[in-house]
């Protein structure tokens, strides 16, 4: 099924990064799903610590004309792009990180789990491919879940932050869809429990 939509204007997360605690990150640190070093420009390093950079992708309000009502989510994929639809024919389109070969899907969820600096327990297929990876890991800036995460119903899937935003736009993840800590945080704000997601290719 195709979704048509067009620019209408720019939107600012300016607001929306002084939500987040001010938590440094360490240049040191490794993306748990890759294990490569995290790109640290030194240019944003003060005393040790990377400030703040802009949004991968700036978010911005469209027109929607699909069959889906407002506070609906759609994902493409292959745009690797969400929008959340509002009332009036329009929605508000995020940039996003996708799952990589071989960890593309598609389908409608539901949300039926909210949590904010989410704890993270990856899952038993994940350590099968990764026995490095930690069993258990509390929620922070250091968390690859981010700020916010959207359980997916019964399914290993999550609509979370990230603290990689240069992979947004990118076909990264596991399966799950990846956002700035910014947008997830708005995102978040407008998201229920039981908001239908749908993830088109």
């Amino acid at each position: 099924m195709r979704h048509s939509f067009s620019t209408l204007a720019f939107a600012t997360s300016a607001a929306l990064a002084a939500m987040a605690p001010a938590t440094a990150v360490r240049a040191e640190m490794f993306d748990l799903e890759t294990h490569q070093p995290l790109l640290v420009n030194p240019d944003r390093l003060q005393n040790g610590a990377e400030q703040p950079r802009e949004s991968a992708v700036p978010r911005e309000t469209v027109a929607y004309k699909g069959p889906h009502g407002p506070g609906t989510i759609l994902v493409s994929t292959s745009e690797r792009r969400l929008y959340f639809v509002l009332p009036g024919g329009q929605a508000i389109k995020y940039g996003v990180g996708v799952g990589r070969p071989g960890f593309e899907w598609s389908g409608a969820k539901t949300i039926t789990r909210k949590a904010e600096w989410p704890a993270w327990t990856p899952p038993a297929q994940m350590l099968r491919r990764r026995p490095d990876l930690p069993r258990h890991m509390e929620g922070g800036i250091d968390n690859p879940l981010g700020a916010r995460a959207m359980y997916l119903g019964s399914s290993l899937y999550r609509i979370h932050g990230s603290n990689e935003p240069d992979t947004i736009g990118q076909a990264v993840s596991s399966g799950c869809i990846r956002m700035t800590n910014d947008d997830v945080t708005d995102l978040y704000e407008h998201a229920k429990v039981g908001t239908k997601v749908v993830v088109i290719r």
